[in-house]
C-alpha cells in the first residue's frame, strides 16, 4: 500500500501518514516562543524535576557526548552540560525551537534534522536522549532503529515520555487537567488552543510502558527497561547497545 493511503494518529484522529509531519511541525512552529513558559505552566513545574531524573539516570561524565533528539530548545542538553558531559548536540526538526533556546557554549551544536533519517555517521554517541518527543514521530520504530545505529557500542538511550498513569484516582485529576485546563492555558500563552489539545491527545494514543519497551527491544536494544514517575504520568524508559 502507497504511503499516501496509510493513516496514522494526530491526536484522536487518523490522518495521512505523509502530512503528519507537517502537521506536527505547524504546531511548534506556532508555540516555539512560549513552549518552555506552557511547560512550567502546563506541568505546574513538575517537568524540571522529571528531566532532572533523566540526566541523574545518565550520570554525565567528563569524556561522554550526547546527542538529544526533539530537543527543542536545549534543556535536556544544557543541562547534561552543566552536570559534567563533555559535549551535546540538540537535533529538532524545526527550526524554531532550536532558535529560541541556542547558548553561545561552544560545547552545544544545534542540527536541524529528522529522526527517522539522522543526517550523523554511526556509532557516533555514548548516550541518546528524547523528552517527550518520541510521541510526535511518524515512524516511531524507524526512529528507534536510527538512534541504536548513532550509539557507540556501550551506549545507553534514554526516553522519558507521557505514559499510562497506574493510580485511579490520579488519573482522574490528570484527566480533567489534561483535557479542561491545559487547552485553556494554550489559547491563553500560545494563541493556539488547539496544538494542546493535539498534545494532550497524542499522550492518550501512544504506546503504554510496556509496549514501548517491546518496540526497543525490535530495535536490539538490551537491558530494556523502564521506571514509572509521578504513578506513570511519565515514564523513563532505557536500553543499551551491545
Amino acid at each position: 500500500m502507497k504511503n499516501s493511503f496509510k493513516k496514522i494518529d494526530f491526536g484522536f484522529k487518523k490522518i495521512n501518514i505523509n502530512k503528519k509531519e507537517k502537521l506536527v511541525n505547524n504546531i511548534f512552529n506556532s508555540v516555539s516562543s512560549k513552549y518552555d513558559l506552557m511547560n512550567d505552566l502546563s506541568s505546574l513545574g513538575i517537568h524540571r524535576l522529571w528531566k532532572q531524573e533523566l540526566i541523574n539516570s545518565i550520570a554525565p561524565q567528563p569524556n561522554q557526548a550526547l546527542l538529544d533528539i526533539a530537543g527543542g530548545t536545549g534543556d535536556i542538553a544544557k543541562n547534561f552540560i552543566k552536570s559534567g558531559g563533555l559535549s551535546a548536540d540538540i537535533l529538532d526538526i524545526n527550526y524554531k525551537m532550536l532558535f529560541y533556546g541556542k547558548s553561545n557554549d561552544n560545547r552545544l551544536r544545534y542540527i536541524v534534522g529528522n529522526c527517522e533519517k539522522l543526517p550523523i555517521k554511526s556509532n557516533a554517541y555514548d548516550r541518546v536522549t528524547i523528552a517527550f518527543g518520541l510521541r510526535n514521530i511518524t515512524n516511531r520504530q524507524l526512529a528507534l532503529n536510527e538512534i541504536y545505529r548513532v550509539l557507540k557500542p556501550g551506549g545507553r538511550f534514554i526516553c522519558l515520555e507521557f505514559s499510562k498513569v497506574n493510580d485511579d484516582i490520579i488519573k482522574k485529576f490528570y484527566d480533567l487537567w489534561s483535557f479542561k485546563i491545559i487547552p485553556k492555558l494554550g489559547r491563553i500563552i500560545t494563541k493556539n488552543e488547539d496544538a494542546y489539545k493535539y498534545l494532550v491527545e497524542s499522550i492518550r494514543v501512544f504506546p503504554d510502558q510496556d509496549d514501548l519497551s517491546s518496540m526497543l527491544v525490535k530495535s536490539k536494544f538490551e537491558r530494556v527497561k523502564y521506571k514509572n514517575l509521578s504513578s506513570g504520568i511519565v515514564a523513563l524508559h532505557s536500553g543499551w547497545k551491545f
